[in-house]
């Protein structure tokens, strides 16, 4: 049972509101401060007789309602619903004693005197319940003399007054006083309040545990020709979240709502629900995509709505947040498409949650951070560092918690600020960053080439402190890593911390956590580290973290995965979606992110199209915003046959992890049903365990019912899943195993710059962490142009980076860039917002 507080110390069983609280807005402030407090699962009101009102009653929680004061708590009891309500414990107390004193009410007239308010419409719920006539009055009604004459039982709930003489109560009747003596802090019913207290914790206890969903599906009407998304996600109703919340098990408490459609989820959840059976793993990736997408999301979204809402089984997708940078660039939004997507897709789509935006502020108020350090100990003495970074305030000085941190990794075993040594100060206000190792750069979610390489400080006020600089975008931060592969927030903190922005003048790797300032950043960035929770045909997905696959690791939040595949239950399947090809998104999502999760997927689901099929067989190039060629609207079996060599190689790529590989061929209404039936067969000729064509664009989840059947009979299969290299490797030998073994490459040629880099990473410890490849997205090789499946070439790197905090080394590929470009008529020249509707328009 939940301790409860007195004023001034603690007393089991309740809280003592007491005389403290004199006046109503007061008491009702702290009834609400107790609601919120995840700790206190019951709260009990004794109070001055005069003191309760409706408001005071009323504003207690009903599950944490052990007086069963409330309307809600009355109500329940009403209708019968005792499990989910408290009743009054002095009711209680009275039905008990009556249960020993006459046996049976059933029959018996009682009369209750002077029980106001909620007892009283307790009792005469109880005993109307048991048989019982009831009466109600005061002591100074006028027929009181008659009722007391006809009562059988006679509840008091005050004092009875001198001048009614005992001589009017009929010989032989039971009478029970429930008057509590509010002067001497006496409550004769404690028994019963001590029995819901003891109720309403148990109840609790069983609101923890998992709960079987009980979802409601939406139902959809697809109409032909299919809308735009934006008319579709606007003509479907969505279903409220918090709806849909309580309906897949997460409690009120767990979700913290953002309008009608979304919410965040607490971690806590996590911790609730860590004793449940793991549901069934699935990734979606895909084949080389042509500039225009091929529809990976659109798969996760139409297998989940298939699983769902047409075979009953519990399942979640777990996709990443947009960014800006695709949305308002060439490839448009991530919401999914048509009659399987993520609504309301415009909310989805710009900004959600501004998870992204809390990114790129703490990014940016580090990069910030690096470069005041660097002017103020250029231009300042040890001593007067020393007075700024440790300041008299009010007469004491002291270090902070922080800084103390930073004395310990020191060897400094000091806490009084006036002790140390003028060596010792030195080491402690001076970071000594060579400006030119900085690898920390500033972020901005927009494509803009122009920040690809800049030059910072030339202002005067910088003292003539300049250097040349880049903008990476967002997604590409180490911070946005972080996101999605930390598994606590404890493990996030120490995440930040050992975030590498520089080197020392000696070659010593400087961290956040040198720079003082994890701690901030830790508490800024987690602002944004709660799942935001969309929902689409009434089913549920999780949105967290968006890290681009081409320059990042390319997948939502282990956090995400983690949660859902407790929610779904053991025969239920959560469905997560890797960027871009197999050879990037995947790759990464087996060798870097199930590694920090430890979770192991339980089937691979590789998309295809026969556009891009057509284009790897020699087919011309796609361009987005062009209009495609008649190749690819005409049957071709040819190019088909031909292109399929990138399936075949990307299904061999899935098949070095050992996890079984269903093809998901997305049709377009252009598909001819020989070549659709082509890319199925050659499919299963190369290994995979089915290939089906998914029509879910245009019918929902009832066009991927197929892939769903297909994807539980390979998550029955004997899974043999292994990771590509060993992480005691050397960085190298890592890096050209993926090279070969994934992309085809020949071999490796590391640029100057690249080797020093993997000499010095390897020199400061960091020799032992994955790899992350940055490499192009649009062809096996690091040459763009080069479709199929490249074979002869040697992969160059021309740089290497570490994110240490992330946890693993970073490779950029020939001339791959970490900030995009605008293309020639970028996406934003067609959204706009309708003034009159204030509707978003154009968004897709």
């Amino acid at each position: 049972m939940q301790q409860m507080r007195k004023w001034g110390g603690r007393v089991g069983g309740k809280w003592e509101v007491g005389q403290r609280l004199q006046q109503n807005h007061t008491i009702v402030g702290e009834i609400l401060r107790l609601n919120e407090d995840p700790t206190v699962h019951g709260v009990a009101l004794h109070l001055s007789e005069n003191a309760y009102s409706s408001k005071i009653l009323n504003a207690v929680k009903p599950e944490k309602d052990v007086d069963g004061v409330s309307d809600v708590n009355l109500g329940r009891l009403v209708r019968g619903d005792t499990y989910n309500c408290s009743v009054s414990p002095t009711a209680s107390a009275v039905m008990e004693l009556l249960e020993k004193l006459v046996k049976t009410v059933d029959g018996k007239k009682v009369l209750l005197v002077e029980t106001c308010g909620p007892l009283e419409a307790s009792l005469q719920c109880l005993l109307q319940r048991k048989g019982a006539m009831t009466m109600s009055c005061q002591w100074k009604t006028q027929q009181l003399q008659s009722k007391l004459h006809q009562a059988d039982v006679v509840v008091v709930g005050s004092t009875k007054p001198k001048e009614i003489p005992v001589s009017w109560i009929r010989p032989g009747t039971t009478i029970v006083n429930c008057y509590p003596d509010f002067l001497s802090g006496k409550i004769n019913d404690c028994y019963m309040l001590a029995k819901n207290m003891v109720k309403t914790s148990e109840r609790w206890i069983q609101s923890q545990q998992y709960r079987e969903w009980n979802l409601h599906c939406l139902k959809l009407q697809p109409l032909s020709p299919v809308p735009s998304d934006i008319e579709i996600s606007r003509g479907q109703s969505p279903k409220a979240v918090d709806v849909l919340a309580k309906e897949i098990g997460l409690l009120a408490d767990e979700i913290e709502i953002y309008g009608q459609t979304k919410a965040k989820v607490r971690l806590s959840l996590l911790e609730r629900l860590k004793d449940q059976t793991d549901g069934k793993y699935v990734l979606v990736a895909g084949i080389t995509p042509t500039p225009l997408g091929e529809g990976k999301s659109t798969v996760t979204i139409g297998l989940v709505q298939a699983l769902t809402a047409h075979l009953n089984v519990n399942s979640f997708a777990c996709l990443r947040q947009p960014s800006q940078g695709p949305t308002f660039g060439v490839k448009g939004g991530a919401a999914g498409g048509g009659y399987a997507q993520v609504i309301p897709m415009e909310e989805f789509n710009l900004h959600l949650t501004g998870d992204i935006h809390a990114i790129t502020a703490a990014n940016n108020l580090l990069a910030a951070a690096v470069d005041a350090r660097i002017l103020h100990e250029s231009t300042q003495s040890d001593k007067a560092l020393y007075n700024r970074l440790v300041p008299v305030v009010n007469g004491v000085r002291e270090f902070s918690s922080i800084q103390l941190a930073r004395l310990k990794r020191l060897g400094i075993n000091k806490t009084d600020p006036g002790t140390l040594t003028a060596d010792e100060i030195n080491k402690f206000v001076r970071l000594d960053i060579d400006p030119s190792t900085i690898t920390w750069q500033r972020v901005l979610d927009t494509n803009d080439r122009f920040l690809r390489k800049i030059t910072i400080g030339q202002a005067n006020t910088e003292k003539g402190f300049f250097r040349q600089a880049q903008f990476d975008i967002a997604v590409a931060s180490e911070i946005m890593a972080i996101l999605a592969l930390t598994t606590s927030l404890a493990d996030m903190k120490e995440r930040l911390g050992k975030m590498v922005v520089a080197n020392d003048k000696n070659g010593q790797p400087v961290t956040a956590e040198d720079l003082v300032f994890s701690s901030f950043l830790w508490l800024l960035y987690y602002l944004g580290c709660k799942f935001s929770f969309c929902i689409f045909q009434g089913t549920p997905v999780f949105v967290h973290a968006g890290p681009f696959a081409n320059i990042a690791h390319g997948n939502s939040s282990v956090l995400a995965d983690k949660i859902a595949l407790k929610l779904v239950g053991e025969e239920g399947f959560v469905v997560t979606e890797a960027g871009f090809g197999a050879d990037i998104g995947m790759e990464k999502f087996f060798n870097i992110k199930c590694r920090a999760s430890g979770l192991v997927p339980s089937v691979v689901v590789l998309v295809a199209t026969v556009r891009a099929l057509k284009m790897h067989g020699g087919g011309p190039n796609v361009t987005a915003g062009a209009p495609l060629k008649k190749e690819y609207t005409e049957e071709n079996l040819q190019l088909v046959a031909d292109g399929c060599c990138n399936l075949q190689k990307q299904i061999q790529i899935a098949q070095l992890f050992g996890v079984p590989v269903v093809v998901a061929l997305n049709v377009f209404k252009t598909d001819a049903h020989a070549e659709v039936d082509l890319v199925c067969e050659i499919a299963k000729q190369s290994g995979a365990f089915d290939a089906v064509p998914c029509n879910h664009w245009s019918a929902g989840g009832r066009g991927a019912v197929e892939l769903a059947q297909a994807v539980r009979k390979a998550a029955s299969q004997e899974n043999h899943f292994k990771y590509l290299y060993n992480l005691e490797l050397p960085i190298i030998e890592k890096i050209r195993i993926i090279a070969q073994k994934v992309y085809g490459a020949e071999d490796i040629e590391l640029s100057p710059a690249a080797q020093s880099q993997i000499s010095r990473y390897s020199k400061q410890g960091f020799g032992n962490l994955p790899i992350c490849m940055a490499k192009t997205h649009l062809s096996l090789s690091h040459q763009p142009e080069r479709k199929g499946v490249p074979t002869g070439f040697i992969l160059p790197i021309s740089d290497v980076r570490a994110s240490i905090g992330a946890g693993f080394i970073y490779p950029l590929v020939g001339t791959m860039s970490t900030m995009p470009g605008l293309p020639t008529r970028p996406c934003f020249y067609d959204i706009d917002l309708d003034p009159d509707t204030e509707q978003v328009k154009g968004l897709f």
